[in-house]
């Protein structure tokens, strides 16, 4: 426990591109920082970069009293496990298909289903209720489905802005790389607004398409759709399809995750 008796909950969601590692306690989530995905590093590599965190935090490792890792990338997973047990001196808890999550899984592979998609189901399903579709802006673009009586329904899985970008950018000779924001009109009238409007506005486009036809497949009325990620909020300023934007809605779930399974 820290000093206020409060735990301190370490969040760490692997992604990718971004490791984000949240830090919870009193109720809130007090500090938050991101590192780049490097598969190679160790673990000791890694819990130099957490000490230096918790250092500018004005923070101890004995600060921090449960663990709860989300991992996409298995070369990190044990990383990440290892720098829990020997750095932290913590049994974290590595959330799989097999954890206790609190929402059932009805897709045809379990164990197939990325542990952030689980995460952000049994989080959307917890803090907000009834049925709901996540999409989760990362490297890739997530659409995941939790029904109304709790049931994680599986989804859509599509390139993100950023591969779709990289793509392009790298099979066609006279294009090149640009700042990816929505363009002022969707007629381009030069090369960049150009491929703006069609891989900023087309992702766009996609996200609409799939939710709509999504909400078709659901037929319940009372569906909401939760955006996380951290390009969310640009894409919740250019559609009216996202009803909220939930930022940290993967630490959520790692924390009510690691709650339901060690109390607290």
């Amino acid at each position: 426990m820290n000093k206020n008796g409060q735990p301190g909950i370490l969040a760490v969601d692997i992604g990718n591109t971004n490791i984000h590692i949240g830090l919870w306690r009193d109720d809130a989530w007090r500090y938050s920082w991101r590192a780049r995905t490097v598969a190679g590093k160790m673990a000791d590599e890694y819990a130099v970069l957490l000490r230096s965190f918790l250092a500018s935090a004005k923070l101890k490792t004995r600060d921090i009293t449960g663990v709860a890792i989300g991992s996409v990338v298995p070369a990190l997973t044990g990383t990440w496990a290892a720098l829990a047990q020997d750095t932290l001196g913590i049994e974290p808890l590595v959330v799989t298909h097999q954890t206790k999550i609190g929402i059932r899984i009805e897709i045809d592979q379990p164990e197939q289903a990325g542990a952030d998609r689980l995460i952000n189901a049994a989080a959307a399903y917890k803090l907000y209720g009834g049925a709901a579709v996540v999409v989760d802006f990362g490297t890739a673009t997530n659409f995941d489905v939790v029904s109304r009586d709790g049931a994680y329904r599986g989804g859509a899985i599509a390139p993100g802005l950023n591969i779709a970008h990289d793509a392009l950018v790298a099979r066609a000779a006279r294009l090149h790389k640009i700042d990816l924001v929505p363009p002022a009109c969707i007629i381009g009238t030069n090369t960049i607004a150009a491929m703006q409007s069609g891989i900023f506005m087309g992702h766009v486009a996609m996200v609409e398409g799939l939710i709509a036809r999504i909400k078709r497949e659901m037929d319940d009325p009372k569906v909401r759709v939760i955006g996380t990620g951290g390009l969310a909020p640009l894409f919740r300023e250019n559609t009216d399809a996202i009803d909220l934007i939930a930022p940290e809605l993967t630490l959520d779930g790692l924390r009510i995750i690691h709650a339901l399974n060690f109390g607290g």
